[in-house]
């Protein structure tokens, strides 16, 4: 069955058209973008629209003050129709006060007063990501737009811990991704050898040096040389020197059965041990989002 899809981007306006003929479902908030839909003939059925409201995130949307005026646009753009509504919270994830969140709540639902007053109730109103949709079913309406729960990840610790504190259920998020490579080459090097550039890292004894097919091209930050580890069957593999483009040394004196194209977990679990998005994202003073979105695109994908 065909199902619609909503763009929540940026369409830019020689690509309306485009979008359009694909019967995609655009987010507006540029009147350009209106004046885009009403040249475009070749669309014979309205189509359908959501209209991004700015209640405080600083991000695209139209403020608050544009709404009434705004909404007019749209009633007298020929070619569409307004189906939804929504925002997007800006501090509902990394905080256990969430005084922010309720008035931009409050604020969006004076928005979805102004939209009924100067037209109708749009068919659609979403607001919910993955830490809202936990935390508060009022911001539910008829839509989730849950994002990295999707994929088994918390949006942030402290999402569990106003999970906890509030006496609410704990959903039993799974990772759904795991991300492997395989050794490239081992070799022994001498005690006192440098490895990799700037010379960041000096052997201390002699060293059975793993090289993987991987680094920072592929999503692999740099910041994980002399940090991280990975594992090899199931045991822990230091990542030592700085991790190059398209390559990464690692540490399996200590695992002596590694052997050449050995499989080797970068995110994931191997045996008893597990390295997760977060334990990645302190390792590289970040967050699990950018770890899991930063994966190269073109890195081979298997469904299992």
């Amino acid at each position: 069955m065909k199902k619609p899809i909503l763009l929540l981007g940026h369409v830019p306006l020689d690509r309306v058209k485009e979008a359009v003929c694909a019967d995609l479902r655009l987010t507006v908030y540029n009147r350009e973008t209106l004046t885009a839909l009403s040249l475009i003939k070749e669309k014979k059925t309205l189509v359908p629209v959501h209209l991004s409201v700015e209640t405080g995130t600083g991000r695209q949307g139209v403020l608050m003050d544009d709404v009434p005026a705004f909404v007019r646009d749209i009633q007298n753009t020929k070619n569409v129709l307004l189906e939804g509504v929504s925002t997007h919270f800006a501090n509902i994830e990394d905080t256990l006060n969430h005084d922010y969140a309720e008035k931009q709540l409050a604020a969006f639902c004076e928005a979805i007063s102004i939209i009924e007053n100067t037209w109708k109730r749009p068919h659609i109103i979403h607001t919910a990501c993955t830490a809202a949709a936990i935390l508060f079913p009022k911001t539910h309406f008829n839509m989730l737009r849950t994002g990295i729960g999707l994929y088994g990840l918390w949006p942030s610790r402290e999402t569990y811990l106003s999970t906890l504190l509030g006496h609410l259920p704990v959903p039993v998020l799974k990772p759904v991704l795991t991300w492997k490579t395989k050794i490239a080459q081992i070799k022994t090097v001498k005690e006192g050898s440098y490895i990799g550039y700037g010379c960041t890292y000096k052997t201390t004894r002699e060293t059975r040096l793993g090289v993987l097919p991987l680094g920072y091209a592929d999503g692999y930050d740099r910041k994980m040389g002399n940090t991280a580890y990975v594992l090899v069957k199931g045991k822990r593999a230091p990542v030592i020197g700085r991790v190059c483009m398209n390559l990464t040394m690692i540490d399996v004196t200590d695992v002596p059965t590694a052997r050449l194209e050995d499989e080797v977990v970068i995110l994931g679990k191997s045996g008893e041990e597990t390295i997760t998005a977060e334990t990645m994202a302190g390792w590289a003073g970040t967050i699990n989002y950018e770890i899991v979105t930063r994966i190269n695109p073109t890195l081979e994908r298997r469904v299992v």
